[in-house]
């Protein structure tokens, strides 16, 4: 019969201040790091407040909301910045962190003007030749170490992602059962909110970019594409199938969020639009269905159908993987339209109160002229046309036949 040299109890307590050990040396080598890089940080946000926003004040070489434009509250974010590096410094890290996350609403207006910003930079680059004279001056200052202006205006950005890899290995290498753990938990968290609002500010500039760019690329400004809480999808080549059977016509065909544009491509012998589009057709996608007529085994290519309230549409692709991209995203769109149309439904049902007229719907009391008889005061009849476009305003605010 043999025994262990350890009993179990002891094996366990063992194992468990291992993990302990473990945590404290991950954790300590983390708050380390992280004052080192945030001693960095605040050098760099001292260069841009006092050889940048400091001067041009003194110096008058920017009006104020040109400034402000720029630099928005980057004073501010280096005051906070300062503070949180004194307690980090003297070892106060989860009070010096709680404290800073009192102050990340400099960082959510930094980060809602950092795009807005760039623009204003590039433009008094280009107007402003005393001010393109200064920034290369200061620039060339040894204490700038070759960093760029625009390179120092995206730091806070970059720094609130750091700050949020610092405060979630700090967070796991606490134990849950030390009051500091919820602490940390909570500072991740409100750091981690700053995060996501870089991350959709991002992805909504990207969609604005992609809007423009497809303007541009119609003819003329009948066709609208930028509209709001309208979102781009894809773009591509697909072959229309007339229900005659003649041959079937290539289109360019632009996916948004809320609407199918279909497109024809104009006249290569032009001069200048050789390379545009003109807008044919835009399809509202609120009461579209998309199926595959064929196309769901690995032959191929594939056949589409697309049907809309007042119009229905082949479309063909001999690309296998094109054409499933096509019904995975048509699908998608034409999902996502229908679930905000019956969520808004069922909320309206809840408001609805039996019996009683919504204040909106309310008409003043108002005395009726018996004796004359204006015609404005007789309904009008509207065109059809004029009825598809109000049906689809949602959708897209082009001239071009919407269906």
């Amino acid at each position: 019969m043999s025994f262990s040299p350890h009993p179990s109890s002891l094996t366990g307590c063992s194992s468990i201040q291992e993990q302990r050990d473990r945590w404290e040396r991950k954790r300590s080598r983390t708050a380390r790091e992280l004052v080192q890089t945030e001693q960095r940080y605040c050098q760099q946000l001292e260069l841009v407040t006092t050889f940048f926003v400091e001067i041009l004040k003194a110096k008058g070489t920017l009006k104020q909301d040109i400034r402000e434009g720029i630099f928005s509250s980057i004073k501010d974010i280096h005051s906070a910045n300062q503070s949180l590096l004194v307690h980090l410094e003297n070892g106060y890290l989860v009070k010096g962190l709680e404290q800073f996350c009192s102050h990340l609403h400099f960082y959510n207006k930094y980060v809602d003007n950092i795009y807005n910003a760039k623009k204003v930079l590039e433009i008094q680059l280009k107007r402003n030749k005393a001010f393109r004279r200064f920034k290369k001056l200061q620039e060339a200052r040894p204490e700038f170490n070759n960093q760029k202006l625009e390179d120092l205006l995206r730091m806070p950005i970059q720094r609130i992602k750091q700050y949020e890899h610092f405060l979630q290995d700090l967070a796991g290498n606490t134990s849950p059962e030390s009051p500091e753990f919820e602490q940390l938990s909570r500072a991740a968290a409100a750091v981690c909110e700053v995060s996501q609002r870089i991350q959709d500010n991002t992805q909504r500039h990207e969609n604005h970019l992609q809007l423009c760019r497809v303007q541009k690329m119609l003819k003329g400004r009948k066709t609208k594409v930028l509209a709001a809480g309208r979102w781009y999808i894809r773009e591509g080549w697909l072959k229309i199938v007339p229900p005659k059977g003649t041959e079937a016509k290539p289109r360019m065909f632009f996916l948004f969020s809320d609407m199918l544009l279909q497109a024809k491509r104009l006249s290569s012998l032009h001069p200048t639009s050789g390379d545009k589009f003109s807008g044919q057709h835009a399809y509202p996608l609120q009461d579209a269905a998309v199926e595959k007529v064929f196309g769901h085994t690995r032959s191929q290519g594939g056949l589409l159908s697309l049907t809309f309230p007042r119009a229905k549409l082949l479309l063909m692709s001999n690309n296998q993987q094109d054409l499933n991209d096509w019904y995975q995203c048509l699908s998608s769109a034409i999902r996502k339209l229908q679930s905000k149309q019956t969520v808004v439904h069922q909320r309206d049902e809840l408001n609805r109160r039996p019996g009683v007229v919504p204040p909106s719907s309310r008409r003043p009391a108002t005395k009726r002229n018996m004796t004359s008889s204006d015609s404005s005061d007789a309904p009008k009849r509207m065109k059809p046309s004029d009825d598809a476009e109000l049906s689809s305003a949602d959708a897209s605010s082009s001239s071009c036949v919407i269906l």
